[in-house]
C-alpha cells in the first residue's frame, strides 16, 4: 500500500476505549548488538523514495542510532504493484537483508518484511501501517502477499524483534487488520488515534523506539560479558 506522528496511545488504552468507540547509504561505527543496519522497504506507488512520506528523513535522521553502520533506502524494482517474487529476492541480493538488518517497511514494504522473515533471519522489524489481506484491491491482490496463510511462528522465530506501528484513523486499512498483525506477529504495538497511514514528512516516534530498543539489547549484551 502507499507511498503524522503525535497522540501515542498505550495499546491497552486504546484496545479498552475500541470496545466502547469499536475502537544511497550513510555509514557508522559497530555494536556489541546483532543489529548493524536499518533497511527502508517503503509503500508502493512510485516515484523517488528518497521524497516520498517520512523514508528520505528516516534515512538521515537515523545514522546516529546506537550501534547501526548503515542506513539504507533505495528505489524498489516493480514500485506500482510490489510484486512479492520481485521484493523479496531483491531484499535479499540487493539490499543484503540478513540477520545483521533491521528492516523498516512500511504499508507494502511491511507485508514484504513479513514474507521475507518467514525464510530468512532478521535482526528486528518494524511494521508501519502492515495489513494481512488484500483488502479488497485488485493491485494488492496482484503482489502476491496475501495468497497464503502468513506464517506467524516462523517470523516470531525468525525476528530478533517486532515493533509495529498502526493508527485507528488509517484511511486504506481498516484496525482489525492492524490487530491481526499484532496477534499474529506478538508485536510491540504503538497504536495512535490520528496518525493516518503515516505519510508525513517526518517521523520521529520512529527514532524514539528504535533508540530505546537498541539502546536496551546494547545493555543487555554488555550485562551477559
Amino acid at each position: 500500500m502507499h507511498l503524522q506522528t503525535r497522540h501515542l496511545v498505550p495499546f491497552a488504552l486504546l484496545l479498552a476505549a475500541s470496545r466502547s468507540l469499536t475502537f544511497s547509504s550513510l555509514r557508522m561505527s559497530s555494536t556489541p548488538t546483532a543489529a548493524r543496519r536499518l533497511v527502508i522497504v517503503p509503500g508502493n506507488g512510485g516515484g523517488d523514495v528518497t521524497q516520498s512520506n517520512w523514508y528520505g528523513w528516516a534515512q538521515r535522521s537515523l545514522t546516529d542510532l546506537p550501534g547501526i553502520e548503515e542506513v539504507l533506502l533505495t528505489n524498489m524494482p516493480d514500485p506500482y504493484t510490489a510484486r512479492e517474487s520481485i521484493w523479496l529476492p531483491f531484499m535479499k541480493d540487493k539490499l543484503k537483508c540478513d540477520a545483521s538488518t533491521i528492516i523498516i517497511g512500511h504499508s507494502s514494504g511491511a507485508e514484504a518484511a513479513m514474507r521475507f522473515a518467514e525464510t530468512n533471519r532478521v535482526a528486528g522489524l518494524v511494521l508501519v501501517s502492515a495489513c494481512v489481506t488484500d483488502l479488497g484491491s485488485a493491485n494488492e491482490r496482484a503482489s502476491g502477499y496475501y495468497s497464503r496463510p502468513w506464517l506467524w511462528a516462523e517470523i516470531k522465530s525468525n525476528a530478533g524483534f517486532i515493533v509495529q506501528f498502526g493508527s485507528s484513523d488509517d484511511p486504506f486499512i481498516p484496525w482489525d487488520e492492524h490487530q491481526a498483525v499484532h496477534e499474529g506477529t506478538g508485536s510491540e504495538l504503538f497504536a495512535f488515534k490520528r496518525e493516518g497511514h503515516f505519510m508525513t514528512e517526518k517521523f520521529p516516534r520512529l527514532k524514539e523506539v528504535l533508540r530505546a530498543k537498541l539502546s536496551r539489547d546494547r545493555d543487555k549484551k554488555k550485562e551477559l560479558k
